[in-house]
Protein backbone atom coordinates (compact mmCIF):
# COMPACT_ATOMS: atom_id res chain seq x y z
CA UNK A 1 0.00 0.00 0.00
CA UNK A 2 1.56 3.39 -0.97
CA UNK A 3 0.96 6.55 1.24
CA UNK A 4 -0.50 9.57 -1.00
CA UNK A 5 2.00 12.34 -0.63
CA UNK A 6 0.32 16.20 -0.49
CA UNK A 7 2.16 19.08 -1.48
CA UNK A 8 3.53 21.36 1.43
CA UNK A 9 5.24 24.32 -0.01
CA UNK A 10 7.75 24.74 -2.61
CA UNK A 11 11.73 24.41 -1.71
CA UNK A 12 12.29 28.30 -2.04
CA UNK A 13 9.92 28.64 0.89
CA UNK A 14 12.03 26.90 3.15
CA UNK A 15 15.43 28.27 4.99
CA UNK A 16 18.83 25.44 4.58
CA UNK A 17 19.73 24.62 8.52
CA UNK A 18 16.60 25.35 9.88
CA UNK A 19 12.47 25.22 9.77
CA UNK A 20 9.29 26.27 8.96
CA UNK A 21 5.85 25.54 10.47
CA UNK A 22 3.16 24.39 8.23
CA UNK A 23 -0.74 22.74 8.65
CA UNK A 24 -1.28 18.89 7.31
CA UNK A 25 -4.88 17.66 8.30
CA UNK A 26 -5.36 20.71 10.86
CA UNK A 27 -1.87 19.75 12.47
CA UNK A 28 0.97 21.78 12.92
CA UNK A 29 3.88 20.46 11.05
CA UNK A 30 7.46 21.76 11.30
CA UNK A 31 9.77 21.15 8.22
CA UNK A 32 13.29 20.97 8.31
CA UNK A 33 15.57 21.91 5.18
CA UNK A 34 18.79 19.99 5.60
CA UNK A 35 20.84 19.80 2.67
CA UNK A 36 23.82 18.14 4.15
CA UNK A 37 22.03 15.16 5.33
CA UNK A 38 21.24 12.23 2.89
CA UNK A 39 17.10 12.68 3.61
CA UNK A 40 17.23 16.50 3.34
CA UNK A 41 13.83 17.44 4.15
CA UNK A 42 11.99 16.29 8.03
CA UNK A 43 8.59 16.40 9.14
CA UNK A 44 8.33 16.23 13.05
CA UNK A 45 4.99 17.65 14.84
CA UNK A 46 5.01 21.37 16.07
CA UNK A 47 4.50 20.62 19.25
CA UNK A 48 6.65 20.62 21.85
CA UNK A 49 5.65 18.38 24.68
CA UNK A 50 7.75 19.45 27.53
CA UNK A 51 7.20 23.04 26.88
CA UNK A 52 3.54 22.45 25.85
CA UNK A 53 3.41 24.99 22.81
CA UNK A 54 3.85 24.73 18.76
CA UNK A 55 7.87 26.22 19.05
CA UNK A 56 10.08 23.41 17.48
CA UNK A 57 9.99 24.79 13.68
CA UNK A 58 11.70 27.93 15.57
CA UNK A 59 14.45 25.14 17.24
CA UNK A 60 18.44 25.04 16.58
CA UNK A 61 19.46 22.27 13.87
CA UNK A 62 22.68 20.71 14.88
CA UNK A 63 24.30 16.81 13.78
CA UNK A 64 24.01 15.31 17.18
CA UNK A 65 25.10 11.69 18.39
CA UNK A 66 25.03 10.86 14.70
CA UNK A 67 21.19 12.04 14.37
CA UNK A 68 20.04 15.03 13.24
CA UNK A 69 18.21 17.10 15.81
CA UNK A 70 16.18 20.17 16.29
CA UNK A 71 16.66 21.71 19.92
CA UNK A 72 13.28 23.17 21.23
CA UNK A 73 13.59 26.95 21.93
CA UNK A 74 11.65 26.30 25.02
CA UNK A 75 14.00 23.93 27.43
CA UNK A 76 16.54 22.93 24.58
CA UNK A 77 15.62 18.97 23.99
CA UNK A 78 16.94 17.41 21.22
CA UNK A 79 14.46 15.69 18.68
CA UNK A 80 15.81 13.72 16.53
CA UNK A 81 14.60 14.71 12.82
CA UNK A 82 14.70 11.37 11.18
CA UNK A 83 12.12 9.76 14.18
CA UNK A 84 10.61 12.82 16.63
CA UNK A 85 12.57 10.47 19.54
CA UNK A 86 13.46 12.91 22.62
CA UNK A 87 17.18 12.00 23.35
CA UNK A 88 17.35 13.48 26.91
CA UNK A 89 13.34 12.25 27.53
CA UNK A 90 11.28 8.68 26.99
CA UNK A 91 9.04 10.71 24.93
CA UNK A 92 8.15 11.47 21.16
CA UNK A 93 6.69 13.65 18.58
CA UNK A 94 4.97 12.40 15.68
CA UNK A 95 7.18 12.59 12.40
CA UNK A 96 6.09 11.83 8.58
CA UNK A 97 8.16 10.98 5.71
CA UNK A 98 8.91 13.91 3.70
CA UNK A 99 10.71 14.40 0.30
CA UNK A 100 11.71 17.28 -2.25
CA UNK A 101 11.05 16.38 -5.63
CA UNK A 102 11.09 19.08 -8.59
CA UNK A 103 11.39 22.23 -5.91
CA UNK A 104 8.23 21.19 -4.67
CA UNK A 105 8.38 19.21 -0.60
CA UNK A 106 5.53 16.58 0.35
CA UNK A 107 4.49 14.70 2.96
CA UNK A 108 3.48 11.48 2.43
CA UNK A 109 -0.09 10.87 4.86
CA UNK A 110 -1.71 8.57 6.53
CA UNK A 111 -5.03 7.46 4.25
Amino acid sequence: MTMPWKLICKQEDLVEGAGVAAMLNGEQVAIFYVPESDNKIFAIGNWDPIGKANVLSRGLVAHLQDQWVVASPLYKQHYELSSGQCLEEDIKVPHWQAKLEGGEVFIATHS
